[in-house]
């Protein structure tokens, strides 16, 4: 696609790639770029180097800045904490994150996201929605390096100690720590942001967490080898490659769904001499003159953090080659990670170029999700086959044992166990899919309550599984010991007059799409799958698992995304 005159949005915009992709953006001439990165300073730092370099262009650079994986009033406090610890400390704002990670999504939780806002252009000092995304922000870190097990372990040992705690407020960060729910969020957001919005074109820069290098990685967190935390950042970043490849295959989403993963160190942005910093804070000088050596033989020696040393009042100065995100190395440090059979390293710009050229239509052959796309296995001619096969023996020992095999609920959801049941029940009273809109509507509405008022077993089969039975005065329910759904429309077998109109409406939908279909040309552009032995215009057949199956792609818009 051309970037010229397109709106772009750049996560991470302010870090090493981050930057680099916005250089090669600009040199396409979008209509807008939002340099977005998690501290208002360094997204204004990006815009005005940008700015600096692109002189023709200032006027389309913005900033934004904020967490994405938090709602946009929860931005903006304290420069120098972050944003997330601001909110774990505020019991109300901490109690609201869990249901944010843990609730079903809304439309509320949904506008409150600043990732939301980031995408559809609501955000402050944005005035329109993004055609272009590309995310460089290292998502499986920031979920990641949370940390669960450090703070689980933290509760064990309180338990242990039997030590007075704030046990709500201690499970409340424990549930705001829980990777997956949070990655699970974020892609529902993200998802759903960019339908909103129009997006074009999403693009994500991943990781693979240890730098492409395997379990025998010698840089850890900490003596355990490899981490539990490194090897949870791999996992996390795995599950959201899977995730992108899912959003790819949603039809009526973003035209392109591509990520490209780095393997190897990423560098660099700076060489110099100076400051050095860990987590964007200066580090301290402290001593411990021999005089002032601790004994082993006290525990509290060996503790990680504790009133050890003496300030020397200056701070840590030395030769240092910035990496961004991964953070300033010695000299030797960056010698040692990039000889040859160690993580070596990618420079960002090749990284960039990469980005760009793929938005732009080209093939470079680093596209993971294209590579998913075309390693994965997907329905085969042979199982097209047997398909035929296997019905034709369900329906064979059907006919033998008197039996109606319709649903179980196992493999859900309930919505689809109530469709199928009322299907069945009007196939039982009409016959045929004329016989269903030959009736009206209440009529036919009785007829299916008196029916299952006479088919003890049926009626048992249904409320068995966990489906009730809403009776057409659309007051009373039969139901048994479980109950799947809340509602009709999501888990109830409803004979209520408006739902027999519905399936009239539906009926009356597919007979229309069945004689477009019936009158196409001969050629092979028309799926021709539904029935799979009859005529329809013929027979006019009552298939229930077909019927269904045609509502799940056309009205809940389930559509299988790859053939």
């Amino acid at each position: 696609m051309d970037i010229e005159g397109k709106n772009a949005l750049v996560l991470g915009g302010y870090g090493l790639v981050g930057m680099a992709v916005c250089r090669g953006l600009l040199e396409h001439q979008p209509a807008r770029l939002v340099v977005a990165s998690l501290r208002r300073e360094e997204a204004e730092a990006g815009v005005a180097e940008l700015r600096a370099e692109y002189p023709a262009l200032a006027e389309r650079i913005r900033p934004a800045w904020g967490d994405i994986l938090l709602r946009a009033e929860w931005q903006g406090g304290e420069p120098a904490v972050h944003p997330r610890q601001v909110v774990l400390g505020d019991p109300a704002k901490r109690r609201r994150l869990v249901g944010d990670i843990l609730d079903e999504l809304n439309d509320e939780i949904l506008t409150s996201s600043l990732l939301y806002q980031l995408i559809t252009g609501r955000a402050r000092g944005l005035d329109g929605p993004a055609q272009i995304i590309v995310d460089c922000v290292n998502t499986a870190t920031a979920v990641a390096y949370q940390n669960v097990f450090q703070t689980a372990r933290r509760l064990e040992d309180r338990i242990a100690r039997d030590e007075p705690t704030d046990w709500p407020e201690e499970v409340e960060r424990l549930l705001a720590a829980l990777y997956i729910p949070q990655l699970v969020r974020h892609m529902q957001i993200l998802y759903e942001a960019m339908l909103r919005a129009g997006t074009q074109a999403y693009l994500k820069v991943g990781t693979s967490g240890t730098g492409g290098m395997g379990f025998n990685i010698p840089y850890t967190h900490g003596e355990e080898k490899p981490s539990r935390v490194l090897l949870s950042k791999s996992a996390v970043a795995g599950a959201q490659t899977l995730l992108t490849f899912l959003i790819g295959r949603t039809p009526g989403g973003p035209t392109i769904v591509k990520e490209v993963k780095p393997t190897a160190v990423i560098a660099w942005k700076d060489i110099g001499y100076g400051p050095i910093r860990r987590g964007g804070r200066e580090l301290a000088l402290f001593d411990c003159p021999i005089s002032q050596a601790v004994s082993l033989d006290d525990p509290r020696s060996r503790s990680p953090e504790g009133e050890f040393g003496s300030k020397t009042g200056e701070i840590l100065r030395s030769v240092y080659i910035d990496t961004g995100e991964n953070g300033m190395f010695a000299a030797a440090e960056f010698a040692a990670i990039t000889t040859l059979g160690q993580m070596e390293y990618v420079t960002p710009e090749e990284i960039a170029a990469n980005i760009v050229a793929e938005i732009r239509g080209g093939a470079t052959g680093h596209d993971v999700i294209q590579a998913l796309d075309g390693a994965v296995m997907g329905p085969s001619y042979r199982a097209g086959i047997l398909r035929q096969a296997a019905l034709a023996r369900l329906r064979q020992l059907q006919a033998k044992h008197g039996d109606n095999s319709i649903a179980f609920e196992i493999l859900g959801p309930p919505r689809l166990s109530k469709l199928l049941y009322e299907a069945h029940l009007l196939q039982q009273e009409c016959g045929t899919l004329a016989g269903v809109l030959e009736r009206k509507a209440a009529d036919l509405a009785a007829a299916l309550e008196q029916r299952l008022g006479q088919q003890a077993a049926l009626r048992q089969r249904i409320l068995s599984i966990g489906i009730p039975i809403l009776l057409p005065d659309g007051r009373r329910l039969l139901r048994g010991p479980t109950l799947k759904s809340q509602d009709a429309e999501h888990g109830w077998v409803d004979l209520t007059p408006e739902n027999i109109r519905r399936w009239q409406e539906r009926i009356a939908g597919l007979r229309a799409f069945l004689k477009v279909a019936a009158e196409a040309p001969a050629g092979s552009g028309v799926d021709r799958v539904y029935p799979s032995a009859a005529s329809w215009s013929a027979e006019d057949v009552f298939d229930i698992g077909e019927v269904v199956g045609w509502l799940f792609i056309h009205e809940e818009k389930g559509r299988r995304g790859k053939a």
